[in-house]
């Protein structure tokens, strides 16, 4: 579990594909701090570190993984946001993450704010995701504050301390983006589908 507060961003140093997989290696300030077998979220991806090295660490994402994300469009050299899973001491800062994404969406819009960056995002309203004015969305793994909420449409401002230390300042138009809507939400609305259904 995650709280969409990013800790750093890391940069792609390989890229190996073997059958539908690929393992991508992870440079970045935490590195010397991970075992195998930890949780990170990448780019708002819960990813399991399967290697540990003075070049970086080592995540395997799979074909579903691959296909639900953007993280198969990264190339070397590309930044992306980390954060470490939750510790049961810890403040929840942001909002609950899983590292579970469930679909893309594309940058359509970025606006300067005036000190900030409003960026807007659309992604296929058919697959039954919602956003709600102030509720959370993840967005590339920050816990951000929905405005300008639509169907298949939203907008975040962005801070400029969120801009310049996430990916956020590499984002421009047309690039996609991993969308994780809020779980509560999520619940709420399969709960309350399921008695529209039986009223009927």
């Amino acid at each position: 579990m995650f709280s969409g507060i990013v800790e750093c961003t890391g940069k792609i140093v390989a890229i190996k594909k073997y059958a539908q997989n690929i393992d991508f290696t992870v440079d970045c300030k935490f590195r010397n701090e991970l075992s195998i077998d930890q949780s990170v979220a990448h780019n708002g991806v819960c990813l399991t570190v399967v290697e540990v090295s003075d070049n970086g660490y080592v995540v395997t994402a799979m074909k579903e993984t691959l296909e639900r994300s953007n993280l198969g469009v990264l190339n070397i050299g590309d930044k992306v946001n980390l954060e470490r899973s939750m510790r049961p001491d810890s403040l929840l800062d942001g909002h609950i993450v899983q590292g579970h994404v469930d679909q893309t969406g594309i940058c359509t819009k970025v606006e300067d704010a005036d000190g900030s960056t409003y960026f807007t995002i659309e992604y296929d309203p058919s697959q039954g995701n919602i956003t709600v004015e102030k509720g959370s969305v993840s967005v590339n793994g920050v816990s951000l504050t929905v405005c300008n909420s639509e169907t298949g449409k939203f907008r975040v401002a962005i801070i400029p301390y969120t801009f310049e230390n996430t990916n956020f300042h590499c984002l421009k138009v047309g690039d996609k983006v991993n969308l994780e809507f809020d779980i509560i939400g999520k619940y709420i609305q399969k709960i309350a589908s399921a008695y529209l259904k039986n009223i009927r």
